[in-house]
C-alpha cells in the first residue's frame, strides 16, 4: 500500500510541476531559515557552559539606590574577593579579573598589539576550565610578573607554542613577564575574551569604591546560591556603610551561564548578547516556516477541485477515509522530505554568508546521530502540520457529490485560505516595518549631535611613561603641521563604554558636606580637551595646564551634575575624592560647567560627570583633530612625529566616530539578520501568492473568456484578478502595523535616546507589501487577460 501511495504521489508531482516546485522551494527556504536560526540560538544559549564547574561559578555584582541617584555595576573593587572568601564558608574559591592588562607585547624584534589581556589572581584555573597545553596550572600565575598565553598569541610571538614557556616578554616601559604556560584559545562562546592572563599582585588593593575589576566566586557543592545570596545582606553594613552611607544596597550573584544573555549592567567586561534578540529571531524564523507551511496548505486546498472526482472514484471502489488520509499525508511527507534535502543544500550554501552576517562561526555536524534524529523529527512534524488539514478536507467529500465534481459550499475553505494569506502578509509587513525602524534608529544614533564634534578626531594610546612625561612637547610638535588643528591629552578615549566611576563627597546647595558619597563618572583631561572636541564651556573657566593649583584643586562638571545637585551657582562648589584605601580625601572646587556630552553610546543616559586635570601617568590617550580630507597624510605625519619621542612605537589609531559605531554592532547584526529574513518571508509569500494567482486564473478561464467577448479590456481583467488579493494584503497591513509598532516600541526602550516611531515607516512597509503583491499577481493576471477568448471558452 505504501508503495502505491508513493507511485501516486510522484505521478501527481510530475503532473503539477509548477505547484509542486513552488511548494518544495517554499518549504525548503522555511526549513533552511529555521535550521540557521536554530544554530544561532543554540550557540547563544551555550555561552560559558564549557566550564566543568559552570553550575557553581557566579559573578559578584552590585546595585544601589539613593534619593538622588542609583547604580548597577558589573565591576567591584579589589577588597571584595578577600572579604567574601574570609566571611562566608559557602565560598570555595574567589578570583579577580582586571581587564587593563593589555598593550604592546614584545619578544626580541617582534612587537604585537594585544589589548585583550587580563590581570588575574592565581586561582583562576581552579575555577574556570582552560585546558593547558604547556605549563602547570597550579603554579602558572603564582608569583609576580608571570603570564599565561593563549595558543594563538604564543604562535604569533614564538612561531611554535611549545617554545613559549620560560621565555620573557616585555610590556610597555620594558616591564618583563615570564611565560609560565600556554592554554588553548578561549572558545568563542565565552563572555571572557582574552589572549593572555597576567598575574595580579597578591597584595593588590584599592578603595572600596574604586570599582575596577570583576569578582567571581566558586560555591561549594550543594550550596543553594539564592539562599546564600540573602546572607550577603550583611556585607554592606560591615564594609561599605561607613563610606557610602544609608543607601539601598544589594550584592547579587549572577550565574556564569546567564551573563551573556541576561546581564546588561554598567561597565560590562565585554559586549553581551540579549535574550530578547533570541526571542525575536526565534519568532521570525518560526514565522517564516509557518508562511512556508501556509503556502503548502493554500496551494493544496486551492487545487482540491481538480482532485474531487479522484476522491469520488476511490471511495466508490471501496477506499476508506483513513486510506485517503494516508495517501494525502504520504504526498505531504514526501514533499517535505524533498524540501528537507533542498533545505540542507541551502543551509550548506548559506551558512558562510550567515556567519558573516551574524558574526558567528557556526558549523553543522552532519555525521552526528542527534543531528539526523532532530532533522528527521523536524521533517515529520512539518509534513504532518502541512498535510493534515488538506488530507482531512479532501478525504471528507461524499462519493456521489465527488463523482459529479461537486464540492459543496466552499465558503469556509475560501475564507480559511484567505485568512492564511492575510497571516502571511501581516507577518511580512511586520518584518519589513521592524527592519525599517531598526535601520532608522541606527542612522539616528550614528548622526545625532553628541555634544561634541566627533568627526575628524582620532585617538592613540601612549604606552610608555617617558613620552607621557613629554606630552607638552608632543603636542607642540604635532600642532606645527597645518594638517593638525588641535591636540589634547586625557585618561580615557570616548565611546568605549568604560570611562570609570568613583565615590565622591559633594557639597550641597546649602554649603554642607555630606557624610555619604555619590557614585559619579570621572576622568582626566587637559586644558585643550574642550577645544579639540569642540565642547562648549557654559560657565566659569577652563583648566590651566601649567597651574599646580588646578592639578589637584579644580574640576569641571557637566550640566547633568549641576541639575542633579540642585546647584544654582555651581562655581566654587566643593568636592572631595578618595586617594587611597584608608579613606584619605582631597578637596577640589568647581571652576567651570560644560555642556552635556555623551561619553557612552546612546543606549546610556548622560550621567553627572566630573573632569580633572591629569597627572603625567594619566596622560596616556592623545586626541588629535585633523584637517578634513587629509586623513592619510595626517596619520603619516603623526606617526613620524611621535617616533621622535618613542622610536619603537607603532601607533594604533582609533577614530571617535568608529568608537561610537562599534557600540551598536549588536543592533546592526540584528538589523541585518532581520532584513535578510524579511526578504525570505517576502520571497516565500510571493511564491504562494504566485501559485494562488495562477490557480485563480486557471479556475476562472471561462469567465475571463466571456468577459473579453463582452468587451472587457486587458486592464479590466487584470484589475478583476488582482483586486481580491490586494484586499487581503490591505487587511494584512491593518493587522501587521499595530503589532510592529508594539514590538519596536519595546525594542527602542533599549536606547535612552531614540528616533521614535514614524508613520511613514509603517506606510512604506504597507506600500512595499502592496507593490510586491500586485507585481506577483499581475504577472498571472496579465497572462490570463491576453489569452485568446476562443481558447478560453473551449477550456474544460
Amino acid at each position: 500500500m505504501l508503495l502505491n501511495y508513493l507511485k501516486i504521489s510522484f505521478r501527481n508531482f510530475l503532473n503539477h510541476r509548477l505547484f509542486s516546485g513552488l511548494n518544495i522551494i517554499g518549504l525548503a527556504i522555511g526549513m533552511a531559515a529555521v535550521w540557521l536560526m536554530a544554530l544561532y540560538v543554540a550557540d547563544e544559549l551555550s555561552y560559558d557552559r564549557f566550564h566543568s564547574k559552570s553550575d557553581r561559578i557566579f559573578r559578584v555584582v552590585h546595585e544601589a539606590k539613593w534619593p538622588t541617584g542609583s547604580f548597577k555595576l558589573a565591576p567591584t573593587s579589589a577588597p571584595y574577593a578577600p572579604a567574601l572568601q574570609n566571611d562566608y564558608p559557602e565560598i570555595e574559591k574567589t578570583v579577580r579579573i582586571h581587564p587593563e592588562g593589555g598593550g604592546k607585547i614584545a619578544f626580541k624584534e617582534k612587537t604585537i598589539d594585544a589589548n585583550n589581556i587580563y590581570f588575574s589572581d592565581a586561582g583562576i584555573f581552579d575555577i574556570f576550565s582552560y585546558p593547558f597545553l604547556y605549563g602547570d596550572p597550579k603554579s602558572a600565575l603564582k608569583g609576580a610578573q608571570k603570564i599565561v598565553l593563549t595558543k594563538t598569541l604564543a604562535e604569533k610571538l614564538f612561531g611554535n607554542a611549545s617554545n613559549a614557556v620560560g621565555q620573557t616578554v616585555l610590556f610597555s616601559n620594558n616591564y618583563p613577564n615570564t611565560v609560565s604556560g600556554v592554554i588553548a584559545d578561549a572558545p568563542a562562546n565565552s563572555h571572557l575574551h582574552f589572549s593572555a592572563l597576567r598575574s595580579l599582585p597578591e597584595n593588590y588593593s584599592g578603595g572600596w569604591q574604586q570599582s575596577e575589576l570583576y569578582t567571581y566566586v566558586l560555591l561549594k557543592k550543594g550550596v543553594d546560591y539564592q539562599k546564600f545570596e540573602k546572607k550577603l545582606a550583611g556585607f554592606f553594613p560591615k564594609y561599605l556603610k561607613k563610606e557610602i552611607g544609608n543607601v539601598d544596597y544589594k550584592l547579587i550573584l549572577q550565574p556564569l551561564t546567564s551573563i551573556h544573555l541576561y546581564s546588561h549592567l554598567d561597565y560590562e567586561i565585554g559586549a553581551n548578547g540579549n535574550i530578547n534578540t533570541i526571542y525575536i529571531f526565534s519568532v521570525v524564523a518560526a514565522l517564516i516556516l509557518i508562511i512556508a507551511c501556509i503556502n503548502y496548505i493554500n496551494l493544496y486546498t486551492a487545487r482540491s477541485m481538480k482532485r474531487v472526482r479522484e476522491v469520488g472514484v476511490r471511495k466508490a471502489i471501496g477506499s476508506q477515509r483513513f486510506q485517503l488520509i494516508g495517501q494525502f499525508l504520504t504526498e505531504s511527507f514526501l514533499m517535505t522530505l524533498l524540501s528537507g534535502f533542498v533545505g540542507v543544500l541551502m543551509v550548506k550554501i548559506a551558512l558562510p554568508f550567515f556567519n558573516e552576517l551574524a558574526e558567528k562561526s557556526l558549523t553543522i555536524n552532519y555525521s552526528g546521530w542527534s543531528t539526523a534524529l532532530v532533522a528527521a523529527a523536524f521533517i515529520v512534524l512539518i509534513g504532518l502540520v502541512s498535510g493534515f488539514y488538506p488530507a482531512l478536507m479532501l478525504s471528507g467529500y461524499r462519493p456521489v457529490s465527488a463523482l459529479k465534481g461537486q464540492m459543496g459550499s466552499q465558503a469556509g475553505g475560501i475564507r480559511f485560505r484567505q485568512s492564511l494569506v492575510v497571516f502571511q502578509f501581516a507577518a511580512t509587513v511586520i518584518m519589513i516595518a521592524c527592519s525599517g525602524i531598526v535601520y532608522r534608529q541606527l542612522d539616528y544614533v550614528n548622526h545625532k549631535n553628541l555634544g561634541f564634534n566627533k568627526d575628524q578626531v582620532l585617538t592613540f594610546h601612549i604606552d610608555k611613561n617617558e613620552p607621557r612625561n613629554q606630552i607638552r612637547a608632543i603636542k607642540e610638535k604635532l600642532t606645527q603641521s597645518s594638517l593638525i588643528e588641535s591636540v589634547a591629552a586625557a585618561s580615557n578615549p570616548l565611546g568605549n563604554n568604560y570611562m570609570g566611576a568613583t565615590g565622591l563627597l559633594i557639597e550641597t546647595e546649602t554649603g554642607e558636606m555630606p557624610s555619604s558619597t555619590q557614585i559619579i563618572q570621572k576622568f582626566s583631561a587637559d586644558g585643550d580637551y574642550l577645544k579639540t572636541l569642540e565642547i562648549k564651556l557654559l560657565q566659569g573657566r577652563n583648566f590651566k595646564d601649567d597651574s599646580p593649583a588646578d592639578l589637584f584643586g579644580a574640576v569641571l562638571v557637566n550640566e547633568a551634575m549641576v541639575k542633579k545637585q540642585g546647584w544654582k551657582n555651581p562655581i566654587g562648589k566643593r568636592v572631595q575624592y578618595f586617594i587611597d584605601d584608608k579613606g584619605t580625601t582631597k578637596e577640589a572646587k568647581v571652576i567651570g560647567v560644560v555642556k552635556d556630552f555623551h561619553t557612552y553610546s546612546l543606549q546610556h543616559k548622560i550621567e553627572p560627570l566630573l573632569i580633572q586635570l591629569p597627572e603625567a601617568s594619566d596622560k596616556d590617550n592623545v586626541y588629535v583633530r585633523i584637517q578634513p580630507e587629509k586623513t592619510k597624510e595626517a596619520l603619516a605625519f603623526i606617526s613620524a612625529a611621535y617616533k621622535q619621542f618613542d622610536p619603537e612605537a607603532k601607533l594604533d589609531f582609533h577614530f571617535l566616530d568608529e568608537n561610537f559605531s562599534k557600540q551598536y554592532q549588536s543592533e546592526e547584526r540584528q538589523g541585518r539578520v532581520l532584513l535578510s529574513f524579511a526578504i525570505l518571508a517576502v520571497l516565500i509569500a510571493c511564491l504562494g501568492l504566485f501559485g494562488l494567482a495562477a490557480f485563480a486564473a486557471e479556475a476562472r478561464t471561462k469567465e475571463i473568456g466571456v468577459r473579453k467577448v463582452l468587451g472587457a479590456s486587458v486592464q479590466n481583467v487584470v484589475v478583476l484578478l488582482s483586486g481580491d488579493f490586494v484586499k487581503l494584503v490591505l487587511v494584512a497591513i491593518i493587522i501587521g502595523i499595530p503589532v510592529a509598532a508594539y514590538a519596536m516600541n519595546k525594542w527602542l526602550q533599549n536606547f535612552e535616546y531614540r528616533a521614535g516611531l514614524s508613520w511613514w515607516i509603517f506606510a512604506s512597509a504597507g506600500l512595499i507589501a502592496i507593490i510586491i503583491a500586485v507585481a506577483t499577481v499581475s504577472f498571472q493576471a496579465l497572462k490570463a487577460a491576453i489569452m485568446n477568448p476562443v481558447k478560453s471558452l473551449r477550456t474544460e
